[in-house]
């Protein structure tokens, strides 16, 4: 009676990293599909020739705070590890992030927020819950500095805008004082809440204390400043500060609600009409087009080979536990 049950049992386990190396195969797959796809929609001649008419310096500059950028965005999920406590180190923590990241810039929120991340966390034992949750801090930690800046910006000055885009100043600093509220809401009811998690329909959603709600919020701004920096370094100081800031900010909404992954041509078209005031239009889209270079593309290029270095110390990690 025994000799018959086991065999099954055994195929049940069996059957789980046939399914586990599935996913992978198909998620690989899809990822670089996509990108095969979008590289065809890229202008890269237009690319190169931006790049090249730029100064070295410039170029060096803009490389440093777009990278800057990434490293601030990597800190991101160590919220969600302070307040679940799933004991991933910090290290580790942080290298899932900056390798999601990318693929979230260049193919959108689905691949690269969550599925990249899902599959990364995965393998370093977290639950499902626990990774929605960190998800969901992670993207609370990004919008909350949006909100802030963009009030800033909004209220001390209009940007121009795009043709066909009929906000007037009055609708843009109504729409930064909502903004601002958005903001202010979060902290107090993480104030309120003193750490506890809120119920949301049945789903608890974790909420850091004050205090912590204040660093991410201050970390957000840091991670849009320097992507508003790394702009106008690129622009070489012609355009102020604040145009390039709102360059970022108005372009990353855009390019959200536009469904097309990395915003491709949305965020040359912001970019190039919140420039052309202080510069040529053809330099400011080849602006934006090196900062596109920098600050999308070759983090992407990064994150692809850390993927892959991690999908491979996972498949040793297995062998070695099968083994044992």
């Amino acid at each position: 009676m025994h000799a018959h049950t086991a065999p099954p049992q055994r195929r049940s386990r069996g059957a789980w990293p046939w399914l586990a190396g599935a996913f992978t195969a198909a998620l690989i797959a899809l990822v670089v599909w996509l990108l095969l796809r979008q590289a065809r929609q890229v202008d890269w001649p237009g690319v190169w020739q931006a790049l090249r008419a730029l100064p070295p310096g410039t170029l060096a500059l803009g490389a440093l705070l777009a990278w800057a950028s990434h490293l601030a965005y990597g800190c991101f999920d160590l919220f969600g590890r302070h307040v679940l406590r799933h004991g991933l180190g910090v290290a580790r923590t942080m290298g899932v992030t900056l390798t999601a990241y990318p693929f979230a810039l260049n193919l959108g929120s689905i691949i690269g927020g969550v599925s990249v991340r899902w599959r990364l966390y995965s393998r370093q034992g977290l639950q499902p819950g626990q990774i929605g949750q960190v998800i969901v801090l992670s993207i609370i930690t990004n919008w909350l500095g949006y909100c802030v800046l963009a009030c800033a910006v909004f209220w001390a000055w209009a940007p121009p805008l795009p043709p066909g885009w009929e906000i007037g100043p009055h609708r843009m600093r109504l729409l930064g004082a909502v903004l601002a509220a958005v903001a202010a809401l979060y902290l107090a009811l993480c104030a309120w809440r003193g750490g506890r998690p809120l119920a949301v329909r049945g789903h608890e959603l974790p909420l850091p204390r004050a205090r912590v709600a204040l660093l991410q919020m201050l970390l957000s701004c840091v991670n849009w400043a320097l992507m508003g920096g790394a702009l106008w370094a690129l622009a070489s100081g012609q355009a102020p500060y604040a145009a390039a800031l709102a360059a970022v900010l108005l372009g990353a909404v855009a390019g959200l609600l536009s469904r097309i992954p990395a915003g491709l041509g949305v965020i040359e078209a912001v970019g190039t009409a919140v420039l052309n005031p202080w510069m040529p239009a053809s330099q400011a889209l080849a602006v934006v087009l090196a900062y596109r270079a920098l600050y999308y593309f070759a983090p992407l290029a990064v994150a692809g080979v850390a993927l892959l270095a991690w999908e491979w110390r996972g498949k040793i990690q297995a062998k070695s536990a099968s083994s044992a």
